[in-house]
């Protein structure tokens, strides 16, 4: 219609609905004011609120924050140490980012820290590449046996890395991290229903996590001869519970291999 009013104005004499035309010719401008008005509020509000305000990388980072076990595992640390005590000397993290969890079990002190990190970490800051030069850090496929000899560690603690493993590889690395591990087994699980999927999981992790429930990692123990750690488990719960800590993620405690 906007085309046509010219053309329709020129012949107001003869064209029997010039007048409509004409009343909307007139209010056109007003609405195109309102339409910019409307525009410009919306741009306003979306750079005041960030480019999350529309599913951008906001929403995405926050998505990755509110269900990821490492993050977990981080809040979790002073329970573990409280529940295990001074037979937490010697631990072994293995998954994403696991730099920050070595960094904090380091700080929390009597206790010696080291790494597996399952993914690549070109992407690292200053503090992470040190500790992969130091060699308290390694970047290494969980797939394949550990670089290190039996019971290596007191406790080998995983997050955010079963996840993303089919059972076909769980046979193959849940029976490893028993090995180099002599008090015991700590596992960081995602729960059904939790969204877990990132935007670039795909490209760094190869796959998208599967979430299993507790009956599902219970079964595959059992035919792994893998056993449940029910001494740690309550003693994690009562440190939980003295200091009103509720895991987000599903927490497992399990015997290393004798």
């Amino acid at each position: 219609m906007q085309r046509r009013q010219p053309t329709s104005t020129r012949r107001n004499g003869s064209f029997p609905f010039a007048g409509a035309l004409n009343a909307k010719s007139k209010a056109s401008p007003l609405l195109s004011i309102c339409l910019v008005l409307v525009g410009a509020i919306l741009l306003l509000v979306y750079a005041f609120s960030g480019p999350g305000l529309f599913g951008g990388t906001k929403i995405v980072s926050k998505i990755e924050g509110d269900f990821s076990c490492t993050l977990e595992l981080q809040r979790a640390i002073p329970i573990l140490k409280k529940a295990f005590g001074d037979s937490m000397r010697k631990v072994l993290h293995v998954g994403p980012d696991t730099c920050s969890v070595v960094s904090k079990l380091l700080k929390e002190g009597e206790t010696e820290a080291w790494g597996i990190e399952p993914y690549d970490i070109e992407d690292a800051d200053g503090k992470c590449k040190s500790l992969v030069n130091k060699g308290i850090v390694r970047v290494a496929d969980i797939k394949f046996p550990l670089p290190y000899r039996s019971k290596s560690f007191s406790h080998v603690i995983v997050s955010d890395a079963l996840d993303y493993l089919s059972p076909k590889y769980l046979n193959k690395t849940l029976p490893e991290f028993a090995r180099v591990s002599s008090d015991g087994l700590v596992i960081f699980t995602g729960s059904p229903g939790q969204q877990k999927a990132k935007v670039n999981e795909l490209s760094k992790f190869g796959r998208p996590a599967k979430l299993r429930s507790s009956s599902w990692w219970i079964r595959f123990f059992v035919q792994t001869s893998l056993e449940e750690d029910e001494g740690s488990a309550k003693k994690f719960e009562q440190a939980a519970s003295k200091q009103s800590y509720k895991p987000g993620c599903q927490v497992f405690h399990l015997n290393s291999y004798h």
